[in-house]
C-alpha cells in the first residue's frame, strides 16, 4: 500500500501527464472538423462474419457528397475492411438471404447516359438502380435500367428474385406524345403517376450480364422495362419500404405520396400483396391495405412469424385523430390488419431497431442517451443491454448469427461501427471501423446535460457542451444552438457537420448551450405534446428560462450571449429575436417567419396545421400571434441568414422576407442563399462549410470572442 506521500506523488505525476497530453493535442481546424465521415448503412450479413458499410463524406473535388460501401470481414483468416465500391453513388445495400450477392442502389451514370450529356456533368450523376456485386470479388453492375428510379428493392427468402418498384414505366410513344404536346409544361398534380412493383429472376439477370453486348435498337434505348421482369402489382402511390415475408409468401411496403408532400393520411399506410395470388393471377395483384390510420409509418420488417410487420410511426398517431408523438414500434397482424404498440410502458422514442430471432434489439432515447435495449414481445417492457453512455444508432442483426452491429458515438468519441457478438456483450464490442480517427488526435470538447426549472414548475434539459480545456468553467460566452424538428433532441453524441456544430463552436472559445424544449423527444408524449398550439411561445419560454438559470448559476456571462439555429431551431431564432435584445448575435438558417405562407409551400403540412391548431382560415390569430414577422419591430440583434435556393420545407421566401425586414430597420444583417440545395445541404459540401465558415465570423465579429483558431 503506497505511503500518503508517494499517493500525492502518484496523482500528480497522473495530473501532470493528463495536462501534457491534452497540450500536445492539437485543437479543431475548420478543414478537419468538415473531413468528418458518417455512416448510411450497417447491414451484417445473414452468417454474421461479415458488415456491409455504407459512408458519407465529402468530395471537396467533385464537389459532392461521397456514398460508398465498404465491406468488413471476420473469419479464420483474421478481419479486414476493403472498399467495396468507388462511384461515389452507392447506398442502401442489402444480403441476399443466402449470403452470396449485395444488392444496392446506385445513381452512377451509365456508359450510354455519360455519352448522352451534353452539359459535360462532372458530378457523373445518373438515376437510381439496382446494382450487385459479389462479396467474394469482382465489379460491380446494374440489373435494372431506364429512366425510372428505383424507389425500393427486396430479396425474395429464397435469394433467387430480386423485387423492386419504380414508377410506372412509358414506352417510347407515350414519352413522345407527352413531350410533343407539353414540352417542358409542369402539370402540377395531374401528370403524376404510381408505381409498378416488378419481379427480376436472379438467373435472368445474370444471363443478361454475362452474355456478350448487343447494340439496342432506339426502342429499347428510351425503354424504362428492365428486360425480363414481370409484373407483380400496381398502386396509385409511391411504394417506398419494400420487405419480403421470411417464408416467401407475401411482400409489405409503406405508401407515400407521389410528389412527396405529406397532405393526405391515406397515402400513408401499410400494404401486403400475396404472391401465392400473383401466380395465379392473370393481371397485376391489387396490394392489399393493412393499417387505416393517421399516422405517417416506416422502417418496416416482417417478424419471424411471417404473420406480422414491425414499423414505427416518424409523425402521426395510429390509434386516432392526428397528433405527434415520438416515434414509437408497433406490429400489424397481416390478415387482420390489428395494430399493438411495443412496450407502452417506455417514455422515450424508439430511434433505431432490429430483429436478432423473436428478439427485437433497439436503440431508444431517454433524455440525453440513447442507449440499447432488448425485447421479445409487445407486452414487454424494454431491458437496457448496453452500459456505455452515449449514442447508439445503425442497429443490425443477423438471421444465423447472434452478432449485433452498431454505430455508437459519445461527446468525446466520433462514431465508429461496432461489432459484439450478441446482444448481451455490447460493453465488449470491438471497433470494426476508424474513419473518424483524427478527431481522437484533437483536444476535443467536453459536454454534460443540465436541468433547469420552466415557469410552470416542468424540469427541461439540455445540453452543455465546454470549450477544450475549460470543462465546467464559469462565466463563460455562451451560444444558445437550437436543434430542429422540434420532434428532436440533442444528447451525448459527437457531430460534425453543417448543422450540428457545437463542436467547433466550443473548439472556437463558446460555452455552447443546446436545450431540449417543449416538443422535444425522449420526455415522454406528454412533454412534446406541450408544443401544442403555442408553436414557438412556449418552446422560447423554456429556452429564455435555461438561458436565465445558466446566468443564475453563474455559467454563462450575460454580456456575451449568442443564439442560433437551423430548419425549426430557425424558427426559434427568428423568434427569440423578437422576445429580448440579450442576445447580442444571432445566426439562423432555413427558418420561417410567418406560417400562412409556409403552410402552403411546406411539404409537411400535415404538422403545420396541427401544430397551430388548424389551416391559416381557421385559426387567424394563432398564425398571426405565432409569427415572428409581427414583432420584427423589436430586433435589435445582428442576424445572419442562411437558404437553401431550391428548399421546399421553408421556402427561401421566408428568408428574403426576414432579410428585408432586417435591412428596412437598419439591423445588421447578412444572407446566404446556396443554388440547387434544398432543405438540407446535402447537395455541395463547399455550402456547409461556407456556411458554418461565416458563421462563426458573424458570432466573432458581432459576440465579441476572439476567434478560437
Amino acid at each position: 500500500m503506497p505511503t500518503p506521500k508517494t499517493a500525492v506523488v502518484m496523482v500528480l505525476v497522473v495530473s501532470c501527464a493528463l495536462f501534457v497530453e491534452s497540450q500536445t493535442k492539437p485543437k479543431l481546424t475548420l478543414d478537419e472538423f468538415f473531413s468528418s465521415v458518417s455512416f448510411s448503412a450497417v447491414e451484417l450479413s445473414p452468417d454474421g462474419n461479415s458488415v456491409v458499410i455504407g459512408t458519407e463524406r465529402a468530395d471537396w473535388d467533385q464537389q459532392i457528397f461521397r456514398t460508398d460501401l465498404w465491406l468488413y470481414r471476420d473469419d479464420d483468416k483474421g478481419s479486414s475492411l476493403i472498399q467495396l465500391t468507388q462511384s461515389g453513388h452507392d447506398s442502401d445495400p442489402k444480403w441476399s438471404p443466402d449470403g452470396r450477392w449485395i444488392a444496392f442502389l446506385s445513381e452512377r451514370k451509365t456508359t450510354s447516359q455519360k455519352s448522352d450529356d451534353s452539359d459535360g456533368d462532372k458530378k457523373d450523376e445518373g438515376v437510381s438502380q439496382i446494382y450487385l456485386i459479389s462479396p467474394s470479388g469482382g465489379e460491380a453492375f446494374a440489373v435494372t435500367q431506364g429512366e425510372e428510379e428505383v424507389h425500393s428493392f427486396s430479396w425474395s427468402a429464397d435469394s433467387q428474385t430480386l423485387y423492386f418498384a419504380t414508377r410506372n414505366p412509358w414506352t417510347k410513344a407515350q414519352k413522345d406524345d407527352y413531350k410533343k404536346e407539353w414540352k417542358d409544361a409542369v402539370q402540377y398534380r395531374t401528370a403524376e403517376r404510381g408505381d409498378t412493383i416488378f419481379a427480376l429472376d436472379l438467373a435472368t439477370a445474370l444471363a443478361r450480364h454475362a452474355a456478350p453486348s448487343k447494340e439496342k435498337s432506339e426502342a429499347d434505348k428510351e425503354s424504362d422495362l428492365t428486360p425480363g421482369t414481370r409484373v407483380v402489382a400496381t398502386s396509385p402511390l409511391r411504394v417506398e419500404g419494400l420487405i419480403t415475408s421470411p417464408d416467401g409468401t407475401k411482400l409489405a411496403f409503406v405508401s407515400s405520396a407521389i410528389n412527396q408532400r405529406q397532405e393526405k393520411y391515406d397515402d400513408y399506410e401499410i400494404y401486403a400483396v400475396d404472391l401465392a395470388n400473383v401466380a395465379r393471377a392473370p393481371s397485376p395483384a391489387n396490394p392489399r391495405r393493412l393499417t387505416h390510420n393517421q399516422a405517417d409509418e416506416g422502417k418496416l420488417r416482417w417478424a419471424n412469424d411471417s404473420h406480422h410487420v414491425l414499423f414505427s410511426v416518424q409523425v402521426g398517431d395510429v390509434t386516432g385523430p392526428y397528433r405527434d408523438l415520438q416515434p414509437h414500434l408497433y406490429s400489424v397482424d397481416a390478415e387482420s390488419g390489428a395494430v399493438e404498440q411495443w412496450s407502452k410502458d417506455f417514455i422515450g422514442p424508439i430511434e433505431h431497431y432490429a430483429l436478432a430471432g423473436d428478439t427485437v434489439v433497439t436503440s431508444a432515447r431517454l433524455g440525453t442517451e440513447v442507449q440499447m435495449y432488448s425485447v421479445s414481445k409487445p407486452s414487454g417492457s424494454l431491458h437496457q443491454v448496453s452500459n456505455w453512455q452515449g449514442t447508439y444508432e445503425g442497429v443490425s442483426s443477423s438471421s444465423h448469427s447472434p452478432r449485433v452491429a452498431f454505430v455508437y458515438t459519445s461527446v468525446t468519441k466520433p462514431a465508429e461501427v461496432y461489432l459484439a457478438e450478441n446482444s448481451t456483450k455490447l460493453d465488449q464490442a470491438r471497433p470494426i471501423t476508424s474513419f473518424n480517427k483524427l478527431f481522437t488526435e484533437r483536444e476535443l470538447p467536453q459536454g454534460k446535460p443540465y436541468q433547469w426549472k420552466a415557469d410552470d414548475g416542468s424540469t427541461v434539459e439540455g445540453m452543455l457542451i465546454y470549450p477544450p480545456g475549460k470543462f465546467e468553467a464559469k462565466h463563460l460566452p455562451m451560444f444558445t444552438l437550437i436543434h430542429g424538428g422540434p420532434a428532436d433532441a440533442d444528447g451525448n453524441h459527437f457531430e460534425a457537420d453543417w448543422y450540428q456544430w457545437a463542436a467547433l463552436a466550443a473548439t472556437n472559445g463558446w460555452l455552447v448551450f443546446e436545450p431540449n424544449y417543449r416538443g422535444s423527444t425522449g420526455y415522454g408524449d406528454k412533454f412534446l405534446l406541450q408544443i401544442v398550439p403555442v408553436i414557438v411561445s412556449r418552446p422560447g419560454k423554456d429556452i429564455l428560462e435555461g438561458v436565465d438559470a445558466l446566468v443564475k448559476d453563474g455559467i454563462a456571462d450575460p454580456d456575451h450571449l449568442a443564439v442560433g439555429g437551423y430548419s425549426y431551431g430557425g424558427y426559434m431564432t427568428n423568434w427569440l429575436i423578437t422576445q429580448t435584445t440579450r442576445f447580442k448575435v444571432a445566426v439562423t438558417g432555413a427558418g420561417a417567419v410567418e406560417h400562412v405562407g409556409n403552410w402552403g409551400n411546406d411539404d409537411t403540412t400535415f404538422d403545420d396545421a396541427y401544430f397551430l391548431g388548424g389551416r391559416p382560415w381557421e385559426a387567424p390569430q394563432r398564425y398571426h400571434d405565432q409569427a415572428a414577422i409581427f414583432q420584427i419591430d423589436k430586433v435589435r440583434t445582428p442576424t445572419h441568414m442562411v437558404a437553401g435556393a431550391d428548399d421546399i420545407r421553408v421556402a427561401v421566401l421566408e428568408d428574403y422576407l426576414l432579410e428585408h425586414a432586417l435591412y428596412s430597420l437598419g439591423i445588421p444583417n447578412k444572407l446566404l442563399v446556396f443554388p440547387g440545395e434544398g432543405h438540407g445541404l446535402g447537395k455541395n459540401p463547399w455550402h456547409g462549410k461556407i456556411k458554418v465558415r461565416e458563421e462563426l465570423k458573424w458570432l466573432q465579429k458581432y459576440g465579441g470572442v476572439p476567434a478560437g483558431n
